[in-house]
């Protein structure tokens, strides 16, 4: 019996696919989103520590207490935002979970979830999971902000949720309060949720801020906010996020939570609550700035036409359109195999699969690792 999946996305990702050809090609790996650096030292030695205090069995199901308290209490200082430990926070294994279980527990059979594309791979499958229908509305190049007046146009009866993204992958852009007040003018009279993914959200460059859907009071009450700490603390094989919403909609997320994981590695939870409780925490935006910079003053002799600074995350896209005629996913491809160096072509972000001859580099690595980088390409001609 052949067994169809339940949308439309078959194959591995273009993530898997490229880090697979990186592997096997030994190229220099720019292409999935991971640093190739060690994390912080007093963090390893945090989990270590967590072993040895015996923290080895299920933690409970919406997350350590302790983990809890210290996102409320790092929300309440970066933000000025009161957040309940116990009512509106669970912790999850990963924000694309978190992104999943979000739409799993509002989403009916033919619900329209509106997405902006470029989009996260994981946002399309989630959507036709739980039979709901993805809107895509394409962001407008080059500075890929949202045409707001295609938002109204594409909202219906059946919108169900928006997802927004950021800081944003893999454009980097972010989202102003203009864009915050202009998405909730249009659904002040809809009821439509809003899950917001901002992984990212502190890694903000150039004095920029982000502004999280948790401070727009008319909607945060219809909101889920998903974040990770493996894109802040630079351990994303821990495989840690969380979820803060509301508590009527904290209910239904663990209402499904509890079938889906359960619960969260414990010694990483409490690894993550003890350094973030230390004040120890390092100047994350500025770290990985510099690196931006870097990566940009390595690769500005090469042939590459990068788009301007990113603005957040740790994405730069460039175009190849003076290098080569070939399809993103093609020119992806042969960059590995004939130059040693893998990167992310931006169509698989489409659900058009709209090519622009873009790529993704991902710059949230090693000096060296970036400098090698730079070097395979030095005689890459446009």
């Amino acid at each position: 019996m052949t067994i169809l999946p339940k949308h439309s996305i078959q194959g591995n990702t273009i993530f898997t696919t490229m880090s697979a050809l990186a592997a096997e090609h030994n190229a220099v790996n720019l292409s999935q989103g991971f640093p190739d650096f060690e994390i912080d030292n007093s963090l390893s030695l945090l989990i270590q520590e967590a072993v040895k205090q015996n923290y080895n069995q299920y933690a409970p199901m919406a997350g350590l207490p302790a983990l809890r308290e210290a996102i409320a209490q790092d929300f309440q200082k970066r933000y000025a935002l009161k957040i309940n430990p116990a009512t509106e926070i669970t912790i999850t294994p990963g924000a694309t979970y978190g992104i999943y279980t979000a739409l799993t527990s509002i989403l009916q059979p033919g619900d329209e979830v509106i997405i902006f594309e470029p989009a996260y791979d994981s946002y399309l499958p989630n959507i036709e999971m739980n039979g709901g229908k993805a809107v895509a509305i394409p962001l407008s190049f080059p500075d890929f902000s949202v045409d707001w007046a295609e938002v109204k146009d594409k909202i219906t009866s059946k919108t169900k949720a928006i997802i927004v993204n950021t800081p944003h992958n893999p454009t980097g852009s972010i989202w102003s309060q203009e864009d915050w007040d202009c998405l909730i003018d249009l659904i002040a009279d809809k009821n439509i949720f809003i899950i917001s993914d901002e992984v990212y959200e502190q890694l903000v460059f150039d004095g920029k801020k982000h502004i999280s859907v948790l401070e727009q009071e008319p909607i945060k009450d219809r909101s889920f906010a998903v974040f990770s700490f493996g894109k802040v603390f630079n351990n994303t094989g821990w495989k840690v996020g969380y979820t803060i919403a509301p508590e009527k909609l904290t209910h239904a997320f663990r209402a499904l939570h509890q079938y889906l994981c359960f619960s969260v590695n414990t010694p990483s939870q409490y690894a993550i609550a003890r350094y973030m409780s230390s004040g120890k925490l390092p100047n994350l935006s500025a770290m990985m700035q510099d690196k931006r910079d870097y990566f940009l003053e390595k690769f500005k002799n090469t042939a590459f036409d990068f788009l301007k600074p990113t603005s957040g995350s740790y994405f730069q896209l460039s175009s190849y359109k003076n290098i080569s005629p070939l399809s993103d996913t093609d020119f992806a491809v042969w960059l590995t195999q004939e130059y040693g160096l893998a990167t992310i072509p931006l169509s698989p972000f489409y659900s058009t699969k709209k090519d622009d001859q873009l790529i993704r580099f991902c710059f949230a690595k090693m000096d060296e690792t970036i400098a090698k980088a730079a070097d395979k390409v030095k005689n890459l001609v446009g």
